[in-house]
């Protein structure tokens, strides 16, 4: 079956079913992934002008590398499947890319592969958790490195365990459980890193439908990891009253109410972490990429509103919802406009967040929220 994406034209598996993976796939729900990733590397192509080598190491039907090597880029595809390798050769050859010359196919584990050759960008999209290749991905690229995880449950608590032992992290499934994915992704891929004396720096994050999505600037110092690592802390959380907490470190009682809440003296208290708990996005970087989304691209209204929001989004460690506060205050919720207007009316900073058309960011608490927007609710 032929398929075009962001102009270019390619073939998949006549069966296709969104939702489904397989051995060689297409899934079509990933486009707008697919579409950012094509203008985050146009934009970050003018800001390293030195990168030009690009992996696209879990290549499946081949569109991810086709998409990059038609934008200018020098591209390997890996894939371990021969049906993938096949497909993606063909999908290369159709485009009149030459192998060897032009572009390269390689049937191989990505991590073997990753670790025989340096790139200047790697793009590691599996099916799953991405912590088996991060290791291999860090130790060999020069520049970026782009991370999908679609194992969401884990990511975000509601699969307690898998989560632990994917991420080496406690996660807790929480109202903000979209953003507790994608800290306790940065957590484990900064702790990677770090692992190789390499510091990274997220410039573009979200979390969209079934899967997170980060692009990662490295830094190749001991000093580099080591600030990196300054950035993570560990998160409490009172599920009586939402009130949150957070302190940096890599030792969970760093100053924070453990048995307690601070705020309602409730007992029901979680620990979650080490996340990560800087900023996750580089707001001139983002500008950069929406302004290098064209019209063709068939998600590029979507791709320009996601970024606007990820432009203003605060940088605090969690977001609200606005529905389950007010459940929980027994009010009814007002217009989201309303309600970040009275936060900001009140001399706190507040934004919508783009986790949900109710998630908000604000340096208010708990209580400092309901108290500046009480008036206005029913």
């Amino acid at each position: 079956m032929r398929v075009t994406e962001g102009g270019v034209e390619f073939e998949v598996p006549g069966e296709q079913t969104e939702g489904v993976e397989e051995a060689v796939f297409y899934n079509p729900r990933q486009e707008l992934n697919r579409d950012l990733t094509i203008a985050a590397l146009r934009a970050f192509r003018e800001r390293q002008p030195a990168a030009r080598r690009y992996l696209d190491a879990m290549t499946a039907s081949g569109v991810r590398g086709l998409r990059a090597a038609v934008d200018g880029w020098d591209v390997t595809c890996c894939d371990r499947e021969p049906e993938a390798v096949s497909l993606a050769t063909e999908n290369l050859e159709r485009a009149g890319f030459e192998l060897g010359r032009d572009v390269a196919v390689e049937a191989r584990n990505a991590n073997a592969l990753m670790h025989d050759n340096v790139f200047d960008v790697i793009d590691l999209d599996p099916y799953g958790t991405p912590m088996p290749f991060a290791d291999a991905a860090f130790a060999r690229c020069r520049h970026l490195v782009c991370v999908t995880a679609t194992d969401t449950a884990p990511l975000c608590g509601a699969h307690f365990n898998s989560g632990m032992r994917s991420y080496g992290a406690v996660p807790r499934n929480t109202e903000y459980h979209p953003e507790m994915g994608v800290r306790i992704l940065l957590s484990a891929l900064a702790r990677s890193a770090a692992r190789f004396d390499v510091g990274v720096t997220p410039i573009l994050t979200h979390a969209t439908s079934h899967y997170v999505r980060t692009f990662l600037e490295l830094e190749r110092k001991p000093t580099a990891a080591d600030r990196t690592l300054e950035r993570l802390g560990f998160l409490v959380h009172c599920e009586d009253c939402l009130y949150r907490e957070h302190a940096h470190g890599l030792a969970p009682d760093a100053g924070l109410p453990l048995e307690t809440c601070p705020n309602c003296g409730g007992s029901r208290v979680l620990v979650a972490g080490p996340l990560w708990l800087a900023g996750m996005q580089d707001r001139q970087f983002v500008a950069d990429v929406r302004e290098r989304i064209p019209d063709a691209f068939g998600t590029a209204s979507k791709g320009r509103r996601l970024l606007e929001t990820l432009e203003d989004e605060l940088d605090t460690p969690t977001h609200y919802d606005q529905h389950k506060l007010c459940k929980n205050w027994t009010l009814s919720a007002n217009a989201m406009d309303e309600f970040l207007a009275d936060l900001e009316a009140a001399g706190y900073e507040a934004s919508p967040a783009h986790y949900s058309g109710t998630a908000f960011k604000t340096d208010a608490h708990v209580d400092e929220i309901l108290e500046a927007t009480r008036a206005n609710l029913h």
